[in-house]
């Protein structure tokens, strides 16, 4: 397999939106209206990974209501594009910028089944540091937490 190009730059929300109705983890992918909510009037940061110039990923972050919390809200990465180590790109980049505007910790929250996304962020550095029950216990929401 001959070497891809790999390019993380800043995006936009329509892009995430059409990338994250492609992600097969995501049941209900989030509107345009509810990002524009999200991250209005906040410090916020929007990621388009490119492998050869065409989408394969995204990772959207927002300033917490904690001081000193970048809060890693959204992403994913195309199952066509996975394994090339996209995500950890996204990731350090995030977690990077985070640190250059005064951040002290990232955040995320995922879900108990996706255990995909538990061993990546322990693999990152994060650490489990609460647990939200949610009715069924697939569903409950894992927080996770890493020191930049």
């Amino acid at each position: 397999m001959k070497n891809r190009e790999i390019k993380i730059r800043n995006g936009s929300i329509e892009e995430v939106v059409m990338l994250s109705q492609k992600v097969p983890e995501f049941f209900q992918p989030y509107s345009e209206i509810t990002y524009h909510e999200r991250l209005t009037d906040r410090p916020h940061l929007i990621l388009i990974a490119e492998v050869d110039g065409e989408l394969a990923g995204f990772k959207v972050g927002y300033q917490s209501k904690i001081s000193g919390v970048f809060y890693s809200w959204m992403g994913g990465v195309l199952a066509s594009y996975r394994r090339m180590g996209i995500a950890s790109r996204l990731a350090e980049t995030q977690e990077a910028w985070a640190k250059n505007h005064g951040f002290q910790k990232v955040q995320f929250k995922t879900r108990n089944n996706l255990t995909k996304m538990i061993h990546f962020g322990l693999n990152r550095g994060f650490m489990i540091v609460d647990l939200i029950k949610k009715d069924q216990v697939k569903d409950h929401r894992i927080v996770m937490e890493k020191l930049l």
